[in-house]
C-alpha cells in the first residue's frame, strides 16, 4: 500500500467484536482475522461501495489479517468481464490488495450444489412448483403463516426433481428449491427461503454448465465457509438475513463458521447509490458513461480528479456505526479540497479571456517572474513565468462601468496586481463589431515589480491572475456540479431522473492555461488561482488538445462538527 495513504482504521464497534472473538477463550482465539470483499459484477462500484472496501480491507490491516476479494456471480443476468476489471482496478486505486486471495463464487457451484442435496437429504429442503403469483399468494402475513403443498413431497422425489433441474429439463420458473425452515416465523427470510432458481442465461465464466443458481442468501455464508472467513462483514440490511446465514452454516457440513456483522450503509445527498438506477443512466445517455466525472462510481471520481487519500478519509472521519445516516456531499468535497490544498501545484488559467494590452511595456519586450508552486509546500519552491504586453485575463476582472465596491480593472479604477508581476491601471478598452470588450488596455508601474513600490502606497485594487498571451495553451475546461438538483432524489415517490441537474455541465472552449501545462497528463491535478481544483481528463485530454476537468471549487462552506 502507498505510504501516503492513511494506514490504520480507528477504533469502532466491529473491532469490539473482534476483540471479543480473538482474545482468550473467544471463538476465534488465536485465528487471523480473515475478512472479505464480496461484490457482484454487474456495475462499477461507487462511493458507497468505497466504504464496505475500506472496512473490509482497512479491517484486516488494522490486525494483521486477509482479506480475500471474491465476485459474488452468482446471478447471470447483468455480470459482465468488463465490471470484474473495473472492480481490481478500482480497489487498487484506492490502495488495497488481495494478494493471491481473488476468488468467484462460480468457482463453488459443484459444492453449493452437493451441499444442497445434503439439505434435501436430512430433510432440510425440498422442490416447491409454486407459480411466481402463487408464491406471493401463499407467503402470508405477520399473523398468518406462510404455506407450501410441497413441503412435505417426499426426500427422493425432490432428489429427482433437483437433478433435473440441474439438468435443464425445466423451463424457467417451474420449480425452485426451499430451504425447510419455519413457515411461521416473523422472520420472512426464514420462511423456508427459496435457496435455488432455475435461469437458462449463459454465465461469464461457466459458460453454459449451469441453468441453476444459488440464492444469494445460501450461496455467501457457503463461500465465507469455503475460504476461511472468520467475519463477514456486511450493510445493515443484511441484519435480518443473518439468522438464514447461521442456518446456513449450522446445517451444512462447512469446514469453518463465520461470525456476520452488520453496519451502516453509506448515503450521500444529491446522488444515487443503486447500481440499477446508475446503468439506466448509462443506458439511457443522460450521462457519458460509468466514468462520467458527475457519476459516483469510483471511475467517475478518479476522471474528476479525486484522490484515493481523499475517498479514505472520508470513509474514515464519516466513522462506522449502526445507525444509518447520509451525509452531505460538501463534506466528500471537503475532504478533497484537504488533500489537493497540500499537493496541487498552483498554476493560472484563464477561463473566459479577454486581452490585456500594457501600452506603456515594450512591444517585444518580454521577462519571466517567479510564481511560488504551493505555497504549503515550500520545498515545492517557485516557477518561472513569462511576461510580455500582451496578457490574457478573466473577463469578470474588467467592468466598464464598476459596481459600488468593484476592485478590479476599469477606466480610471485602483491600481491592480497582476499575480507575481507588476502593478497596473486600467486606461481604456476597445470593443468589436457587437459591441463586447476585445481588449482592456493598462499602463504599468516599471518600478513594482513582484512587491510594492519603492514610494510605498497602498493598491487598493485586487491582486489578478493572467496568462502570457504568445505562450498560453488552449483548454477546455468542463465545470461540473451535482448530477442531481434535488438532495434526495430517491425519496418517496419520485422519480429521479426528473431530479436531474440541467446544469451540471458547463464547457468552457478556448480557456488559456499557462505554458507549463501544455504537455500536462492524467492523473496530474493543480489548483488554477481563483478558480479551483481542476485535474487532466484521463480519457479526452491528449497533446494538441488540453482538457480539465473542475474537481472542486476553492469555496469550502462545510464546516467540520456541523
Amino acid at each position: 500500500m502507498p505510504e501516503e495513504l492513511s494506514p490504520v482504521m480507528t477504533q469502532n464497534f466491529i473491532h469490539d467484536f473482534i476483540d471479543e472473538d480473538t482474545a482468550q477463550g473467544g471463538r476465534f482465539q488465536g485465528m487471523a482475522v480473515h475478512t472479505r470483499f464480496p461484490p457482484e459484477p454487474n456495475g462499477y462500484l461507487h462511493i458507497g461501495h468505497a466504504k464496505a472496501i475500506f472496512v473490509d480491507f482497512g479491517t484486516a490491516e488494522k490486525y494483521g489479517g486477509l482479506c480475500n476479494l471474491r465476485m459474488d456471480d452468482t446471478n447471470p443476468t447483468k455480470e459482465d468481464v468488463e465490471y470484474v476489471q473495473s472492480i481490481q482496478e478500482d480497489i487498487h486505486w484506492l490502495g488495497y490488495d488481495w494478494g493471491d486471495r481473488f476468488f468467484f463464487a462460480s468457482d463453488y457451484f459443484e459444492q453449493m450444489y452437493e451441499y444442497a442435496v445434503a439439505l434435501i437429504q436430512k430433510g432440510l429442503a425440498y422442490v416447491c412448483q409454486l407459480s411466481p403469483e402463487e408464491f406471493r399468494e401463499y407467503r402470508g402475513d405477520i399473523n398468518t403463516p406462510a404455506r407450501s403443498p410441497w413441503r412435505d413431497r417426499p426426500v427422493e422425489e425432490s432428489l429427482d426433481l433437483f437433478a433435473r433441474m440441474r439438468a435443464g429439463e425445466f423451463p424457467n420458473g417451474a420449480y425452485t428449491l426451499r430451504a425447510k425452515i419455519d413457515l411461521a416465523s416473523g422472520n420472512f427470510n426464514m420462511r423456508d427461503p427459496v435457496i435455488y432458481r432455475i435461469n437458462h442465461m449463459h454465465h461469464h465464466r461457466q459458460g453454459d454448465k449451469w441453468c441453476i443458481y444459488p440464492m444469494y442468501d445460501f450461496a455467501h455464508p457457503l463461500e465465507d465457509a469455503l475460504e476461511g472467513i472468520t467475519h463477514s462483514l456486511c450493510s445493515l440490511e443484511f441484519e435480518d438475513h443473518r439468522p438464514l446465514y447461521d442456518w446456513v452454516i449450522a446445517n451444512c457440513p462447512v469446514p469453518s463458521k463465520p461470525r456476520q456483522i452488520e453496519f451502516a450503509r453509506l448515503g450521500i445527498d444529491h446522488t444515487v447509490m443503486s447500481k440499477r438506477k446508475l446503468r439506466q443512466l448509462v443506458e439511457e445517455g443522460r450521462v457519458s458513461g460509468w466514468d462520467d466525472p458527475r457519476m459516483p462510481t469510483l471511475c467517475g471520481l478518479r476522471r474528476r480528479g479525486y484522490t484515493p487519500q481523499a475517498i479514505r478519509n472520508f470513509s474514515e472521519r464519516n466513522g462506522v456505526s449502526k445507525a444509518a445516516s447520509t451525509v452531505e456531499y460538501a463534506f466528500l468535497e471537503h475532504c478533497l479540497r484537504e488533500d489537493l490544498n497540500q499537493s496541487a501545484r498552483r498554476v493560472m488559467a484563464v477561463l473566459r479571456p479577454v486581452k490585456l494590452t500594457i501600452v506603456n511595456y515594450p512591444e517585444d519586450g518580454s521577462e519571466t517572474v517567479c510564481v511560488e508552486n504551493n505555497p504549503m509546500d515550500p520545498s515545492s519552491g517557485v516557477r518561472q513565468v513569462r511576461f510580455s504586453r500582451h496578457l490574457w485575463v478573466e473577463a469578470d476582472d474588467f467592468l466598464a462601468e464598476p459596481v459600488p465596491k468593484y476592485k478590479r480593472l476599469y477606466p480610471g479604477g485602483p491600481e491592480c496586481r497582476l499575480k507575481g508581476a507588476y502593478l497596473i491601471k486600467c486606461i481604456g478598452f476597445e470593443t468589436d463589431s457587437d459591441g463586447q470588450v476585445s481588449e482592456i488596455l493598462c499602463e504599468y508601474d516599471p518600478n513594482s515589480r513582484g512587491g510594492d513600490p519603492a514610494d510605498g502606497r497602498k493598491v487598493k485594487g485586487a491582486t489578478i491572475h493572467w496568462v502570457d498571451a504568445a505562450t498560453a495553451a488552449d483548454a477546455e475546461i468542463r465545470l461540473y456540479d451535482n448530477l442531481f438538483s434535488d438532495a434526495n432524489p430517491d425519496g418517496g415517490d419520485k422519480d429521479f431522473l426528473e431530479c436531474l441537474n440541467p446544469d451540471s455541465l458547463e464547457i468552457l472552449q478556448g480557456a488559456k492555461v499557462e505554458a507549463s501545462l501544455a504537455d500536462a497528463q492524467a492523473p496530474a491535478s493543480f489548483q488554477f488561482l481563483r478558480q479551483g481544483y481542476f485535474c487532466v481528463d484521463n480519457k479526452d485530454s491528449r497533446p494538441g488538445r488540453l482538457v480539465f476537468n473542475r474537481s472542486v471549487s476553492l469555496k469550502d462552506s462545510f464546516k467540520p462538527g456541523k
